[in-house]
């Protein structure tokens, strides 16, 4: 009882950290955090429709235009029009200016992070992958659940 008490506070203490983190490359580069977060999620997909980034996130389609033009003011994406459907416009984002603004930034995290990883056993890496991968469905799960 007490382990899992203990791994729910440093499960959350994580999340938490991450959130403050990820606010403070976002103000470091002139972005929200949320605008941060949602580029990632634009570069993910490589092109997607404002609909489907809606869909995605759960933002209202006039959230979405407003996150779309702070991005595309600061040439971190762009619209272009469907080959197969002139009606629809894919929101495209520009990697390489957007790599050149938060490459700098990561670079040092990843090689912190991977040094971290360099310390763990394979059996103990698989273990951290089976629990963030399991994780990772649960909050989907309950996001699809939330969004009813």
């Amino acid at each position: 009882m007490e382990t899992t008490k203990n791994f729910s506070q440093i499960s959350r203490a994580y999340s938490d950290t991450s959130i403050l983190m990820h606010e403070a490359i976002a103000r470091k580069v002139g972005l929200s955090g949320t605008d941060h977060k949602y580029l990632g999620l634009i570069i993910e997909y490589e092109e997607m429709t404002a609909g489907k980034i809606a869909e995605i996130t759960g933002l209202t389609t006039g959230s979405v235009t407003g996150l779309i033009d702070r991005l595309e003011k600061k040439k971190l994406v762009r619209r272009k029009a469907d080959k197969n459907d002139r009606r629809k416009v894919l929101i495209v984002p520009n990697v390489t200016k957007i790599m050149g603004l938060l490459q700098p930034i990561f670079s040092d995290l990843q090689r912190r992070t991977q040094e971290l990883i360099d310390t763990f056993s394979d059996e103990e890496i698989n273990a951290i992958i089976r629990y963030f991968l399991s994780a990772t469905e649960i909050m989907k799960t309950v996001t699809m659940d939330l969004k009813k």
